[in-house]
């Protein structure tokens, strides 16, 4: 039971951060969203909100690692559709309300421990779509520079759909991000 409480006050603070951003993810917004006992905070999460928030940041990192893991062995085109296929369920099913909880935390925070988790999160999901993309026979240096480039466009994309409302600027960065994982040099 405890572990399983735990693990929806990380979850909460997750979807806090996506739709909230991290002024909008304090405590009691946490307790509120996941109806955990106030004491339950400081037991599983003693160094506080910031010990919740580096979790929150590390389970987002590791589902998207697992996401990623279903395109191994596809096509460049089908890791990236698959990569920017995460983000257009997240922004469709809340109605363009919610975006990325590791962007959220990287833009309002000057917590060096939150920002190094941000910072190796996005590290490895560079890494990650880069190795993809070499084993599915792109040359090496093409596929770390295109994913560094899919990373940045998709979190602009996300922020842009946001703002407008719309998932029309989302698209139109899909598809080009689509398309040129196609015209991408072979090793």
């Amino acid at each position: 039971m405890a572990g399983k409480t735990r693990e929806q006050m990380i979850e909460g603070a997750m979807d806090l951060l996506a739709t909230s951003g991290l002024q909008g993810t304090s405590l009691s917004e946490v307790i509120e969203a996941t109806g955990a006992p106030r004491g339950s905070i400081y037991h599983h999460f003693p160094g506080g909100k910031d010990e919740l928030i580096v979790a929150a940041v590390d389970l987002t990192g590791q589902r998207y690692t697992e996401w990623m893991d279903r395109f191994l062995g596809s096509s460049p085109e089908m890791i990236v559709g698959g990569f920017i296929q995460i983000w257009r369920y997240t922004l469709l099913r809340s109605e363009m309300k919610a975006g990325c909880p590791v962007l959220a935390v990287t833009v309002s925070t000057n917590v060096e421990a939150i920002v190094d988790h941000a910072r190796d999160v996005f590290r490895s999901s560079r890494r990650q779509l880069s190795m993809m993309l070499a084993d599915a026979g792109i040359r090496a240096d093409a596929a770390a520079a295109f994913a560094t480039i899919a990373v940045a466009s998709a979190e602009g994309a996300v922020v842009l759909a946001r703002a407008e409302r719309d998932i029309e600027p989302f698209e139109t960065v899909a598809a080009n991000l689509v398309a040129q994982a196609a015209e991408l040099p072979a090793a």
